[in-house]
């Protein structure tokens, strides 16, 4: 065997590519793990439990458009060295710019009620105790969390109890998928839609899969985290002003996001195809509690179905809630001049960390206070995310093409086609919802 192709075959070789890869994974696998929070668990499973697979084509058509924007949100804080706020400030009026990052912490908030009710939820019918209880506990835990501990090394931990979700895959290989009737019914949904179902109520839904799938917080988070990578790796620090490392940096964003994404919509995927088999084809079309949604495990965990769920529930919970606040305190403080960053101590960044403590304090109390159901307020929450995500997405798409912002790095004719068309699949299912509501 020729030296060159024993080196390539190496053990040693095979290690070192090994671990190449692993560290090119960071913003985008953690940014595609926060996607499948609590609101993307309920709404995924009310999908699938109420138009049974007649909404699988949503996954299918947002899985490039989702790799499309969220790589633009990576390239635009990796060749800037500024977050995605900052850089909307530099492109859009004052009162635009308000209004954007308005909207977005208003929506993180609302999802983060959300999250942290379904995670007392989940915790009271785990463990016993009041609801009350524990959804002060879970918004104390998530605010001091990120307060006084590294959110990467959190990550690390947390990830173990998102591995829970995996079990919907084992879900799709144990259970019978009727694979004929899942294909005609998701390219033809409308003719397998469920007796009485309204248009307004199937638009709806529509938006709440894309808003749960194509998040602004996830834009808005993945840019902070490679301005963060910036700061942590001089050496690689904005594209802008060293093109000469362009490819190197952007080829690693791809690996990233790619990876990161396509993982976030295997895992909802099989959500939808794991509750439309074993609860709508049951009788079960209506998800109305979340003991209801655990009994999709019940074929590979048994008895211990909820036992599964809730840790589901919980862990994606915790890895979501500070994605949820960080990403609106990063926009918050781009666009007033404070110090920012995760990487920063408390003392060294007030301002950035009371954003984070108020909005996870809120979201408490608004769960406390207003008593919601915990699968509708996720439903909501994800619809919510997908009516905002439309003119974000717009400036992000403008930014993007921008030669004074991004210089000679501006998004390609490729790039740019996947973007709007995310932006007009939004837009398209938005109007529809509102136009039949």
């Amino acid at each position: 065997m020729p030296a060159s192709r024993a080196s390539k075959d190496s053990p040693d070789t095979k290690k070192k590519n090994k671990e190449s890869l692993a560290r090119r994974l960071g913003p985008g696998l953690i940014t595609g793990a926060a996607d499948d929070d609590p609101s993307g668990i309920a709404t995924y499973s009310q999908a699938g439990s109420q138009f049974r697979f007649g909404l699988v084509w949503t996954l299918l058509l947002t899985t490039p458009l989702m790799i499309g924007i969220q790589m633009l949100s990576a390239r635009i804080g990796r060749v800037t060295g500024e977050g995605l706020a900052a850089n909307i400030a530099k492109i859009c009026p004052r009162w635009l710019t308000l209004t954007l990052i308005g909207l977005l912490v208003v929506a993180n908030t609302i999802n983060i009620a959300a999250d942290i009710g379904a995670m007392a939820e989940a915790a009271r019918m785990l463990l016993g105790g009041p609801t009350l209880v524990w959804l002060l506990g879970f918004g104390v835990a998530c605010a001091l969390a990120q307060v006084f501990f590294s959110y990467e090394k959190s990550v690390r931990i947390l990830k173990w109890l998102t591995l829970a979700l995996f079990t919907y895959v084992a879900v799709v290989l144990v259970v019978h998928v009727p694979l004929g009737r899942m294909a005609s019914e998701s390219l033809q949904p409308w003719r397998f839609l469920p007796a009485g179902t309204s248009l307004s109520a199937y638009a709806s839904m529509v938006v709440a899969m894309l808003g749960t799938t194509i998040s602004p917080y996830l834009f808005f988070w993945q840019a902070a985290q490679e301005v963060e990578d910036c700061k942590c790796h001089p050496e690689t620090a904005e594209l802008g002003r060293h093109p000469e490392r362009a490819q190197e940096q952007l080829l690693r964003i791809k690996q990233d996001t790619y990876v990161g994404m396509i993982l976030s919509n295997t895992i909802a995927l099989c959500i939808v195809v794991a509750t439309a088999v074993t609860l709508n084809l049951n009788g079960i079309t209506n998800i109305q509690s979340s003991a209801q949604a655990a009994q999709a495990l019940r074929p590979v965990a048994g008895p211990m179905a909820f036992a599964v769920f809730a840790l589901g529930i919980i862990g994606t919970g915790l890895l979501s809630v500070p994605v949820l606040a960080g990403s609106a305190a990063y926009a918050v403080s781009e666009v007033f001049g404070w110090k920012e960053g995760l990487s920063k101590r408390f003392q060294d960044a007030r301002g950035f960390y009371a954003i984070i403590i108020a909005a996870t304090a809120i979201g408490t109390l608004m769960m406390s206070c207003a008593q919601l159901d915990p699968i509708k307020a996720l439903v909501w929450s994800a619809i919510v995310n997908g009516v905002i995500s439309v003119p974000i997405m717009g400036v992000m798409m403008w930014i993007g093409q921008s030669p004074r912002i991004m210089g000679k790095l501006v998004i390609s004719r490729r790039h740019r086609f996947f973007g709007w068309a995310a932006t007009g699949v939004m837009a398209v299912a938005v109007a529809v919802m509102l136009a039949t509501s």
